[in-house]
């Protein structure tokens, strides 16, 4: 059973007496990024981590898993970064002994900055139990489209309200669709994957795809009722026509259902 968190972009995972935490996009280090552009802010590491504590001191997991992006930068790890993520896990660690990370994109060379003790998955992802998990830039694992749920981050969706005077504001949510797995592609590229759908040819069975917020406050976010010509869903599940999200259904994180996305086309 998956459970959202009230007001926190997080999902406990219930089964037998195991309890696993699920976060997504903490994309520690973005700091830098603006530091870069004349920008100065202190690192939000420790805002972050004290969120993160507060949900496990209320969930209180066995396990946590986090959905990639754990970092800022893609392809290499920063100075502050060197400091902060060893120092962010440590005190993770001490509350939950099992974490595990499903590779994101902004997740290059991220293994030197982990507790050896961490077990890092591919970004295809990985099951847990019914479950299926992955970041979301790349497509799932075979296995994982006999889950009957996908979980995703990567987007970081996000709706947009404006009132009639013209401002804008934004809030995160989350986003629950209806799936068609027949209709995802399988990538036969590697050949762990073709190999595997050739052995066992899964039969797909995913019914509806989640998607999580970003767990980093301070990140905007893909506004998902505000319709453009240049811009598409980013990911290759939702560009693969395997997901409706015109008919898939948007939650605040305190849980107040807001409606469908092509209903909240007018607010934005």
């Amino acid at each position: 059973m998956i459970t959202p968190i009230k007001n926190y972009p997080a999902f406990l995972h219930k089964e037998n007496n195991q309890k696993t935490l699920i976060i997504t996009d903490l994309h520690l280090g973005w700091e830098t990024h603006l530091t870069r552009r004349g920008i100065h802010l202190p690192s939000q590491m420790p805002k972050i981590r004290r969120k993160l504590l507060q949900i496990i001191n209320i969930a209180k997991p066995n396990g946590l898993i986090i959905l990639g992006d754990v970092k800022h930068t893609i392809a290499r790890a920063e100075q502050g970064e060197w400091r902060d993520i060893p120092e962010f896990f440590t005190s993770i660690k001490a509350k939950v002994a099992n974490i595990q990370i499903i590779r994101g994109n902004h997740d290059g060379n991220l293994e030197p900055l982990l507790l050896p003790t961490i077990k890092m998955h591919p970004s295809t992802g990985t099951t847990l139990n019914n479950v299926g998990l992955f970041h979301g830039h790349t497509w799932p694992a075979a296995k994982l489209l006999s889950c009957n749920t996908l979980i995703m981050g990567h987007v970081h969706p996000t709706v947009a309200f404006r009132d009639y005077l013209g401002l804008q504001t934004t809030a995160p949510v989350w986003i629950r669709a209806n799936l068609n797995a027949k209709k995802l592609k399988i990538n036969k590229r590697r050949n762990k994957e073709k190999t595997a759908r050739e052995k066992f040819d899964p039969e797909p069975k995913s019914e509806q795809l989640i998607i999580m917020p970003c767990f980093n406050d301070f990140l905007g976010g893909r506004p998902v009722n505000r319709q453009s010509k240049h811009r598409s869903y980013i990911g290759p599940i939702l560009r693969s026509g395997a997901v409706n999200i015109e008919t898939a259904e948007v939650y605040l994180l305190d849980g107040t259902f807001l409606g469908r996305v092509k209903q909240l086309r007018a607010l934005s």
